[in-house]
């Protein structure tokens, strides 16, 4: 089976990232030196895996718009991982993890302490569902139906990375305080 595709969603409005004081989008703003989504692509290439960045000119409805823009540009996946725009400290071991767990189960959703996290992945049967979804409603409802059929692979992980995002310039400060270039947060 080839490597799925990881979709990067960068189509969001960031407004609570604005709201709380931000001067830039928050995937512009920078976090070491570099832009939240610069660090995020990083630990996607550092995982050698293929991407596709979803960034329309004007945004999108919400997730569930980027994800079936994102399937539907890269029809011919084996599968995806859906990765927000906005997890800086993500690994690029737990983008791995989540690929490999792909060949056990249909879906596989990462977690932390307990956590679900992100990506969430997804195997090609699940292509037509994922290009279904419009609107803000992600594909949440999809892992309870293949939860339902016992298609889902809990992948505990280490990475506090797969839980923390930047929603506001407090979230950008703790991310920059905790170092954007470790995974040895504290559990």
């Amino acid at each position: 089976m080839s490597s799925p595709v990881v979709l990067i969603l960068a189509a969001g409005r960031g407004e609570r990232f604005l709201a709380s004081g931000g001067k830039t989008h928050k995937l512009d703003a920078l976090l070491g030196g570099q832009t939240v989504l610069a660090h995020v692509i990083q630990a996607v290439d550092a995982a050698h895996l293929p991407w596709h960045l979803v960034r329309p000119e004007g945004g999108t409805s919400g997730m569930g718009e980027s994800i079936s823009l994102g399937v539907q540009a890269t029809a011919e996946a084996s599968g995806w991982l859906i990765l927000p725009a906005d997890l800086p400290l993500i690994q690029p071991a737990s983008l791995l993890s989540v690929a490999e767990g792909l060949k056990d189960k249909v879906v596989v959703v990462p977690h932390h302490q307990q956590q679900a996290g992100h990506p969430v992945g997804f195997r090609r049967e699940y292509g037509e569902a994922l290009r279904g979804l419009n609107g803000d409603r992600g594909a949440r409802e999809i892992v309870m139906g293949a939860r339902s059929q016992e298609d889902v692979l809990d992948l505990a992980l280490a990475d506090y990375g797969i839980t923390f995002d930047i929603d506001t310039l407090a979230d950008l400060r703790t991310a920059q305080e905790v170092g954007y270039v470790t995974s040895d947060v504290p559990d």
